[in-house]
């Protein structure tokens, strides 16, 4: 059994406890030059058999004229900035509401803000029914009992 110089009789490491020689410079340079000549032969490479294809073998083009367009993902769909959302969704809202418009255009329907709803409802008073007069489609209730009362 052959004993390493470095270990002690009781197989304890003796020595320094790291490498006592230096590395070879030379060959870490030579090494470092050819890695970095072989790097650069690739990508060179690479390079012209890229234009080489993309001259030679034109794709044409797409398989179908809706490969470009983004599909939707199927509903619910998530939100990506709620807050833009919920605030643009208050102000139509508010928009409507204090905003004139047309409802039925035909029919002469317009929508006006609830404000002004309200001063005009205040200045010309509720529409009211003529004494007496009972709506036609109305069942008519029995006097004696009161509706929905006990029998």
């Amino acid at each position: 059994m052959a004993i390493d110089p470095q270990t002690s009789p009781q197989g304890t490491p003796s020595g320094p406890g790291y490498e006592i020689r230096d590395v070879n410079v030379r060959t870490l340079v030579i090494f470092a030059f050819w890695l970095a000549v072989a790097i650069v032969l690739a990508a060179l490479c690479s390079r012209w058999v890229f234009g080489y294809f993309a001259h030679a073998q034109t794709l044409g083009p797409a398989a179908t004229p809706f490969e470009n367009v983004r599909t939707l993902p199927p509903l619910p769909r998530l939100q990506t900035a709620p807050q833009k959302e919920i605030h643009d969704y208050w102000q139509e809202q508010q928009d409507e509401l204090n905003g004139y418009g047309w409802v039925d255009r035909q029919n002469g329907v317009v929508r006006i803000p609830v404000e002004r709803a309200m001063r005009l409802t205040v200045e010309r008073g509720f529409p009211a029914r003529a004494a007496g007069a009972a709506p036609s489609a109305a069942p008519a209730v029995d006097k004696g009992k009161s509706a929905g009362g006990p029998e």
